[in-house]
């Protein structure tokens, strides 16, 4: 069996699988293990989690909601290129729901995109933090009966910004808060990578935050200085060149590139966590190669233990690399950074990461049901 796809950016990505038929000619992928190939075992969604692209250090580009994910599978009589196809199906997997809104808004400092679902509610709202603009797990959660506005943090080219705003991010959880069909007292706010120290920030320091979903973020405010009001509240914790590693394939290991945030001279970067008024939740990956993930994570929860906090609950996942996203979407192992600059290594391996992001996926849905508090009937979370 073959799977394949062209992301947004027209990168083809592939793979394969062999199966033994039982008796009928008959494969049940929730049965049957696939036994060499792009993966081996019962992996009913491996052929999608799977797929590489056909060039090295290539992220598959899916941002758009309204356009579905297409994939071509096929079965082949035999391995290898030569193999005779006996058949062939097209499938889309479809992002945005049935009956979800999306709506691009532009308001003040801010531009977004608002998903809300359909029916009257009130439902949970979430603001959806991304790196750069993508409407994919925005979308997503809207499917699963939230309000959420996705907001990128990087709209130009990463090194044109000179500084960030938090005002800029209080008037979106203040226009999430205004719409009709909210009916969270606070707001949500999912984040990865860099948008999780932001996500950090907005907690701390913005009172109508809820809970905050932080995904392989730092623990200090990283790249830019971040102002509030007119004026500075944390220093940037900046990224020390001189440890990139490079390896044999082209893409480097940046695991310890960044300034430590303990070090004295650093402390003005880290997130004063401890006066955040809602819940974290913490994810890391414990192999994750963009940084590392698991020792900001661990140092946070000190520091609330610290305080007497009990506020936040934390999941890592071992074998997991950087990019955690919803899942069954392509692993990624390496792929140009857009903030370095250059190809780098995101660790982790594809059996267990793909295994890590399904897990996710349902803790971050159950987590903020039950900490965005709504008068509506939820029900319990399916993938």
């Amino acid at each position: 069996m073959r799977a394949r796809s062209t992301d947004e950016k027209g990168v083809a990505f592939s793979s394969s699988a062999t199966y033994r038929a039982d008796g009928s000619g008959e494969i049940d992928l929730d049965r049957d293990p696939s036994l060499r190939g792009s993966y081996v075992g019962v992996e009913p969604m491996g052929l999608l989690w799977s797929l590489k692209a056909d060039s090295l250090h290539k992220y598959f580009y899916k941002t758009k909601s309204l356009n579905p994910h297409v994939v071509k599978f096929s079965v082949h009589e035999e391995e290898g290129e030569e193999g005779r196809m006996l058949a062939e199906a097209t499938n889309e997997r479809v992002l945005i729901g049935e009956g979800v809104s999306r709506r691009r808004v532009k308001e003040g400092n801010f531009q977004g995109v608002l998903f809300t679902p359909p029916g009257e509610g009130p439902f949970p709202a979430v603001l959806d933090l991304c790196t750069f603009m993508s409407e994919k797990r925005a979308c997503l959660l809207a499917n699963k009966g939230f309000v959420v506005l996705a907001v990128a943090v990087y709209i130009d080219k990463p090194d044109n910004d000179k500084e960030m705003y938090l005002d800029h991010f209080e008037e979106a959880v203040d226009f999430l808060r205004r719409q009709p069909k909210v009916g969270s007292e606070g707001v949500g706010v999912i984040s990865l990578s860099k948008t999780a120290d932001l996500a950090l920030s907005i907690a701390s320091y913005l009172p109508d935050v809820g809970a905050t979903v932080w995904i392989n973020g730092c623990c200090g405010n990283t790249a830019l200085p971040l102002y509030y009001k007119k004026r500075q509240i944390l220093s940037p914790l900046l990224f020390d060149s001189s440890k990139v590693i490079p390896t044999e394939s082209g893409a480097s290991n940046i695991k310890y590139g960044m300034y430590n945030p303990l070090a004295e001279e650093n402390r003005g970067s880290l997130v004063p966590i401890e006066q955040a008024k809602g819940r974290f939740l913490f994810v890391a990956s414990e192999d994750d190669l963009n940084w590392d993930s698991k020792g900001y994570m661990e140092e946070m929860v000190e520091r609330l233990k610290r305080h007497g906090k009990k506020n936040y609950e934390s999941v890592s996942y071992p074998g997991a690399g950087h990019y955690l996203e919803p899942p069954y979407g392509p692993y990624c192992p390496s792929s140009f950074h857009g903030v370095v600059g250059r190809p780098v290594l995101w660790g982790g391996e594809p059996r267990s990461h793909a295994a890590a992001e399904v897990h996710m996926w349902k803790k971050i849905q159950e987590f903020f049901r039950t900490h965005l508090s709504c008068d509506a009937p939820q029900t319990k979370a399916k993938l």
